[in-house]
């Protein structure tokens, strides 16, 4: 399948991880992640992933010693950033995340501003939030 701006976003957080690998088949089972592409270092660990949710992607890599400096929550010792995601099926997500073993941070819930939606922490401390609210819609 052809990838264009049309067919995901414009914007890709880029994550990091202690074990890319693992977060990419946990980040599959628990939030339905799919890869478009995996790049392998030479020392075998994760250089590049790409990860596909719906109609958005995420960039992943290994936490490595780098001009970046980006870190795992649990490296860091403390959340680096959160990430909030569109999904079409907000009960079907949770019970999917639960399901996985994902902890829960904030419980399903209708919001005052019309959004159905949740938040939950990988096994690396990243805080996701998933729900029904759509920026611009």
């Amino acid at each position: 399948m052809a990838t264009s701006a049309t067919t995901v976003g414009t914007i890709f957080p880029a994550i990091r991880f202690d074990d890319a690998r693992t977060m990419i088949q946990w980040l599959g089972e628990a939030f339905g992640f799919e890869p478009m592409a995996v790049y392998d270092a030479p020392d075998g660990s994760v250089a590049h992933a790409e990860l596909r949710l719906e109609r958005g992607a995420i960039m992943i890599g290994q936490s490595r010693a780098d001009d970046f400096g980006t870190l795992s929550p649990r490296t860091a010792g403390g959340v680096t950033q959160m990430i909030y995601a569109w999904v079409a099926d907000v009960d079907a997500h949770h019970r999917r995340a639960v399901d996985a073993g994902a902890e829960i941070v904030r419980p399903l819930a209708d919001t005052p501003y019309g959004s159905r939606e949740y938040s939950a922490r990988d096994p690396e401390g990243h805080v996701w939030s998933f729900g029904s609210y759509l920026p611009g819609a």
